[in-house]
């Protein structure tokens, strides 16, 4: 048995051992595509940027018309912008865990969020993609928000989570402060060149408390506001008053998250160190409003991914429609650094070799994996979506849906509550509270997931072969949540 079994329980083992060089093989794949370029001996450094609940369709880049993100515009301009990267979960702990590691939150034991009350921690057989590049000799650090343990997995050499506020608002908005946290990335890009460094910077923008945050003068930014006339109300939403000024509020914290990726993006330049950097920027999920964050629909997990550097050789505003899962990072970051992957398989695979081409073979199908989001959030959901379908199978459907304690508070819905309203944008309240144990829906005819298909005879075929692909990803992740099926 290997060391890092000693934990693991023996149907993971079991696992493990019988889906031995499926990621090893998507890595030497990867290792010997024309599309990736051959080593030059330089440094290979890799810039995470993980902003915190920024939907995907709110960035210029990917055709916003009001938003205004020229940093972000510029990063795709000159790099690849994909179009259908998928976060497994929309739940912030759960989501990094799944980015850092390479496994489903199912699988690695991060359930929901780290802090207290929830107090999960992934499982301590797991090894976090900076605990991997340490040991290959790389510099690795993350400036600002981390919301995943223990440290000893994870394996950060240098967690710069304090002194990265300002002033008397730390507290508030440590993680917000952008010029003072791209000041502490430089810091840390120039701190050690000898070494290539893994660097992770953790955005709490534009993650809700929106009207607090809006309102402190941040040094060297420039706030962009928005009236709430001029917003976009997004299908899922409702038109009303008080959607309308938390989106404008909403809008001026992504342009601040905005100015923070250009302040983040001169450090890197200035250090001289960007021709050999991979950049890749990501959120962790949706937007901070009902019928997003904390569900799996698709504004809850389509996520923005812009992917940059020079060295990629990749003709700039690229665009990539491949369907790519947050766990696929890490083995895209083991794949460029050339750093050795951990004693298990990996759950993803590199997508480096596909990037430069706009719809790859073979990329078309990603699975989403929700538990919890705060401790009282029990609420287990399982997905797989392909280009035309998403199938969700609801595994405590009896219960009705939670609130995240921030969205119950929200205006937005404070306002439905109080209004009586029938309709949470195109999707009924009662819907929404509501879910059937199961939920089919065809996206092509049917973007918004509003008509559910799972009893439709026309659609039974799509619903069988979605489900046993479903039930068969869960045995092959070890999925604790296959005991659901016994009591049903």
């Amino acid at each position: 048995m290997k060391a890092s079994d000693r934990n693991v329980p023996l149907n993971r083992r079991r696992f493990l051992a019988t889906t031995a060089g499926v990621a090893g093989a998507a890595l030497a794949a990867a290792g010997s595509s024309p599309a990736r370029p051959a080593p030059t001996g330089r440094q290979r450094n890799v810039l995470l940027i993980i902003s915190d609940d920024h939907g995907q369709p709110d960035s210029g880049c990917y055709g916003h018309p009001v938003v205004k993100t020229p940093n972000l515009d510029r990063l795709a301009g000159n790099g690849v912008r994909f179009t259908k990267a998928f976060a497994t979960v929309a739940s912030c702990s759960a989501s990094r865990s799944v980015i850092f590691t390479g496994l489903q939150n199912h699988t690695n034991g991060q359930f929901g969020h780290q802090h207290m009350p929830a107090d999960f921690d992934t499982h301590d057989y797991v090894r976090g993609v900076a605990a991997l590049l340490g040991e290959a000799g790389c510099h690795t650090g993350l400036v600002g928000k981390y919301h995943v343990g223990p440290d000893e997995v994870y394996g950060f050499e240098e967690l710069i989570t304090a002194d990265v506020g300002y002033q008397d608002v730390k507290a508030l908005a440590g993680n917000r402060d952008v010029w003072n946290m791209a000041r502490q990335a430089g810091q840390f890009i120039n701190s050690d060149k000898q070494r290539p460094f893994f660097l992770t910077v953790g955005y709490s923008d534009p993650h809700r408390d929106w009207e607090a945050s809006n309102s402190i003068d941040f040094p060297h930014v420039e706030e962009v506001t928005y009236s709430p006339g001029e917003v976009v109300v997004p299908p899922f939403l409702p038109d009303s008053p008080e959607c309308r000024a938390e989106l404008a509020q909403y809008y001026q914290s992504v342009s601040r998250l905005d100015k923070g990726v250009g302040f983040l993006m001169d450090e890197l330049e200035k250090s001289g160190r960007a021709e050999d950097t991979l950049v890749i920027y990501i959120s962790d999920n949706g937007i901070a409003m009902p019928g997003a964050k904390t569900t799996i629909y698709d504004p809850g997990v389509l996520m923005p991914m812009i992917l940059s550097c020079p060295e990629l050789g990749l003709t700039g505003g690229t665009t990539c429609d491949a369907m790519v899962s947050f766990t696929d990072l890490t083995p895209t970051i083991l794949d460029w650094t050339g750093a050795q992957g951990p004693d298990y398989e990996l759950q993803g695979r590199s997508f480096l070799p596909v990037a430069g081409q706009s719809d790859p073979e073979g990329w078309d199908q990603v699975f989403c994996s929700h538990t919890f989001h705060e401790v009282q959030m029990y609420y287990p959901m399982r997905s797989i979506r392909t280009r035309k379908y998403k199938y969700i199978l609801n595994l405590a459907h009896k219960l009705d849906y939670p609130f995240a304690s921030d969205l119950f508070a929200s205006s937005t819905w404070q306002a439905i509550l109080t209004r009586q309203e029938p309709m949470l944008g195109a999707r009924t309240v009662d819907a929404y509270i509501h879910r059937r144990r199961e939920e089919l829906y065809d996206l092509e005819n049917d973007p918004d997931e509003v008509v559910n298909l799972a009893d439709d005879p026309a659609h039974r075929e799509a619903l069988d072969d979605l489900r046993a692909r479903l039930r068969s990803w869960q045995e092959e992740t070890s999925d604790p949540w296959l005991s659901k099926y016994k009591y049903e």
